[in-house]
């Protein structure tokens, strides 16, 4: 058997455990860019979340979840800019479309996702991607929400969500983590964190396979 189908093979196992695992069959994760849609495609869930295939500036992200329910009113509107995909405006944040053709296409799957998110199972996930400082970190620690975590590329030992991801360390902030990690194995650096866990509400801060004693998520 060649390593291409050995290693096909042993993914597919990897991710129908981890959908044995899950509990929490309809998660909203509200994410900062496109691990949300990676997360819960992998997981094989519904996008019960308009933040897929899109990205935030760090503080634009916050303020939209700091006031989460007044920005999921608002229609997003198409900013003219001189990117290669749809911007949209929501009052005082922008919203990049990256990975959608055209802004109206966009704008539909914004409204038809936003409609499913469920408050009451509600998960938030940020990087120290997009000029994010320390003092964004911060302020995204104080936020009033119980599953939470920001994803950082060395460690902070003093926030309570922040799960380090090792491999970027030279870096000035996370690379992208839907990315295939170097290795034998199938692994998205994603896989790193333990989101089964996470959405499952256990409260552990991101167990990994090889590290299980990372504290607890608030």
């Amino acid at each position: 058997m060649s390593y291409s189908i050995l290693s096909r093979l042993e993914h597919k196992l990897y991710i129908e455990i981890k959908r044995r695992k899950l509990k929490n069959t309809s998660p909203s994760i509200i994410a900062s860019n496109c691990n949300a849609g990676v997360i819960l495609h992998d997981l094989g869930l519904k996008f019960n979340t308009p933040t897929v295939n899109l990205y935030f500036y760090a503080r634009d992200f916050i303020k939209f979840v700091s006031d989460l329910d007044r920005y999921l009113i608002l229609e997003p509107i198409e900013e003219k800019t001189d990117m290669d995909f749809p911007v949209g405006r929501l009052d005082d944040i922008l919203i990049y479309f990256m990975h959608y053709k055209t802004f109206d296409e966009a704008k539909e799957k914004w409204e038809e996702r936003k409609s499913r998110v469920d408050k009451n199972n509600l998960f938030i996930m940020m990087t120290d991607k997009n000029d994010c400082t320390y003092e964004d970190i911060k302020v995204f620690n104080s936020l009033p929400f119980k599953n939470k975590v920001i994803f950082t590329h060395k460690p902070y030992e003093e926030f309570e969500c922040a799960y380090y991801m090792k491999g970027f360390e030279d870096k000035e902030e996370v690379g992208v983590l839907s990315d295939w990690k170097p290795g034998f194995w199938k692994r998205r650096y994603i896989d790193d964190f333990d989101y089964v866990s996470f959405l499952n509400d256990i409260s552990v801060k991101g167990k990994t396979d090889n590290d299980k004693d990372k504290g607890r998520l608030k």
